[in-house]
């Protein structure tokens, strides 16, 4: 046997041992990847539950409708780009959530044309900071958790927000792989998220 086919033999020995690993302990490592994702804090006594948009299944805003509801903040301001057919999303999520039984009277909505969770940030403190607002609560889905976490640490005050998970249906940490809709999020997420780290 020549050097460079025993070299060639080795390295894919090498390899296959590798993905052997992969496979094997591939739930691990999933989890991980998906729990990266996912930062979600208990939350506190503020001003304002702040409800981010990109979700069309209602989870966002139901969650921030409970945290009126368990005393934790007397209004939600409910984050609303436009979305479809003329309608800014807060348009469809507000009625939702009163068509659930929540009170239209806990509502604020926030219109706007923000493209990324970047500008819409910047918008939404312009808006908290016009109503004099200095604790809020930030509820968006868990695989946006981290990112959202990321991006308003960098534009709001130290200590002025804790970030809640709105539970998704199609996403888990640990189990995110096991349904399509799961690993379009779980790719998009991590796309949004590298793009994020090289400002793009």
């Amino acid at each position: 046997m020549t050097p460079f086919r025993s070299r060639t033999l080795r390295w894919l020995a090498a390899v296959a041992l590798l993905a052997g690993i992969l496979v094997l302990t591939r739930s691990l490592w999933l989890t991980a990847l998906g729990r990266f994702l996912v930062e979600s804090q208990e939350p506190f006594s503020a001003e304002m539950v702040v409800v981010l948009a990109g979700d069309d299944t209602g989870h966002r805003i139901l969650k921030g409708a409970e945290l009126v509801r368990q005393g934790y903040a007397p209004k939600v301001l409910v984050s609303g780009p436009e979305c479809c057919y003329g309608s800014h999303e807060s348009d469809l999520a507000i009625p939702f959530a009163v068509q659930q039984g929540c009170s239209q009277e806990w509502f604020i909505p926030l219109p706007h044309s923000a493209r990324s969770t970047l500008e819409e940030a910047r918008l939404v403190l312009r808006e908290l900071e016009s109503r004099h607002v200095r604790r809020f609560l930030l509820v968006t889905s868990d695989f946006h958790t981290a990112r959202a976490a990321r991006v308003y640490r960098r534009l709001a005050p130290p200590g002025s927000f804790r970030v809640v998970a709105a539970s998704s249906p199609d996403f888990s940490a640990g189990g995110w792989w096991h349904s399509r809709e799961g690993r379009k999020q779980f790719l998009i997420e991590w796309i949004k998220t590298v793009a994020y780290w090289f400002g793009i």
